[in-house]
């Protein structure tokens, strides 16, 4: 018949006891003597690899026919508009001089602001590519810990947060410190240590007011059309808020490039669905008691406008989330919820 096993009371030992044997976790060992302290060493959690998350829009390959159907679409209009402008200005000659010096007059002007404001938009649209490159390109260093590449993301990391005086301190620290780090991962998490951590607090804030400010407006306005169009309002002011905190600079074109890929985003993760535990923590344990239908309502679309948020920051933040932890949208519902019992 086999012996029992019998089962060591607690005890405590010192690590230096000749008794204590420590085993090794990956090789067979032989078996120790009896009465010995048996000890299998754990992993170190901060040697293990760090959770990476994936890209958060693949870049599409492929022939865009939309582009070209819209490329085309619009060299049309512009030649329209020429020959129309080009109509006008001459009838405005036959019919006065100066109607036609003054009609030429406006005309340069409007080509003049149209070339401006197509660079403005080519220069904002290179930006934002610029900080969704720098974002994959963080996550491809992150798993391969090259050190020289790297060195290519500091680099480009100081220059989108050179006109920033809130990352002065900062950029003095990373270019200290940059000759400092071998691992390419690690010198990837000093930079979002240092340049992040200021800017996600200000990220934070943004948020916290957007959803703040939309639970106000959305619980007293007498119209669904206006809780509508403030929560919209208010949505594009967050995203753009944030683009810029990050580095971005979005005009027409590229707030609507933001919002597609916030939207698509939300879609991915599932973050417009509000979980269980999430509702039972705004409305539940008696909070539901003391809200009234409306108060409810805007505290709902404080969350949904605060979740919107938390999707931009993914979007337009330049490196991921690794050494810094992600905010979360609980804690945005306590500090929703604590503004809402101020108010009462």
């Amino acid at each position: 018949m086999s012996e029992r096993p019998s089962h060591r009371k607690p005890a405590t030992f010192k690590l230096d006891d000749p008794r204590v044997v420590v085993m090794d976790p990956d090789g067979d060992s032989a078996r120790p003597p009896r009465g010995t302290v048996h000890i299998t060493p754990e992993s170190d959690p901060a040697l293990l690899p760090v959770p990476v998350e994936a890209p958060l829009l693949p870049a599409r390959k492929g022939f865009r026919w939309g582009a070209l159907f819209w490329t085309a679409l619009g060299g049309l209009v512009l030649l329209g508009l020429g020959l129309s402008v080009t109509h006008l200005v001459e009838d405005l000659f036959a019919r006065s001089e100066g109607l036609g010096f003054l009609g030429l007059a406006l005309a340069f002007l409007v080509v003049l602001a149209l070339l401006v404001i197509v660079a403005r938009e080519t220069l904002s649209l290179a930006r934002l590519a610029t900080i969704e490159k720098l974002h994959r390109r963080a996550i491809d260093v992150l798993q391969s810990d090259d050190r020289a590449e790297s060195r290519a993301i500091l680099q480009d990391l100081l220059k989108l947060a050179h006109h920033n005086p809130q990352l002065a301190r900062a950029r003095a620290a990373l270019q200290g410190h940059a000759d400092d780090i071998i691992d390419g991962a690690d010198l990837i998490r000093l930079a979002e240590r240092e340049l992040m951590t200021p800017l996600d607090q200000e990220a934070r804030r943004l948020v916290s007011s957007a959803a703040q400010r939309v639970s106000v407006v959305t619980a007293v306005s007498p119209r669904a059309l206006i809780d509508v169009l403030f929560v919209f309002a208010a949505s594009l002011r967050l995203v753009r808020q944030l683009a810029r905190l990050y580095g971005g600079r979005p005009g027409t074109l590229g707030m609507i490039r933001l919002m597609r890929h916030v939207i698509a985003h939300l879609a991915i993760t599932g973050g417009m669905a509000a979980s269980d535990s999430l509702i039972q923590q705004v409305l539940g344990h008696g909070i539901a008691a003391k809200l009234s239908q409306r108060l409810g309502e805007g505290v709902l679309n404080g969350l949904l406008t605060a979740r919107l948020g938390l999707a931009a920051i993914d979007v337009t933040r330049p490196l991921p989330f690794t050494a810094l932890p992600r905010p979360a949208l609980g804690d945005l519902a306590k500090d929703l919820l604590r503004k809402r019992d101020g108010e009462e």
